[in-house]
């Protein structure tokens, strides 16, 4: 079987990803993406007529924190529960 070249998550998917590994316990939690923009004069393909075009780079990916649930959060808590500790007897 080849290797995947893709392997494809879903913004819910990246939210409880980033959740477990910061270790949050609780709150709504959803995507952050923090574009930039630019222009410049850009040929698509050599010897090709120069055009005007935006260039959108993504700066920053992340999570927020959202004060009510949507469709694009997820519940830190039931993703990452704390974890309750026993006492030592």
């Amino acid at each position: 079987m080849p290797e995947p070249k893709n392997i494809v998550f879903n913004h819910k998917e990246v939210a409880e990803a980033l959740i477990r590994q910061t270790d949050i316990h609780n709150g709504y939690w959803g995507l952050y993406v923090e574009f930039g923009i630019a222009g410049a004069n850009i040929s698509p393909a050599p010897g090709a007529d120069l055009s005007p075009a935006a260039i959108v780079p993504i700066l920053k990916l992340g999570i927020q924190r959202f004060n009510k649930q949507n469709n694009l959060t997820v519940d830190a808590s039931k993703i990452n529960p704390k974890k309750k500790v026993r006492a030592k007897k």
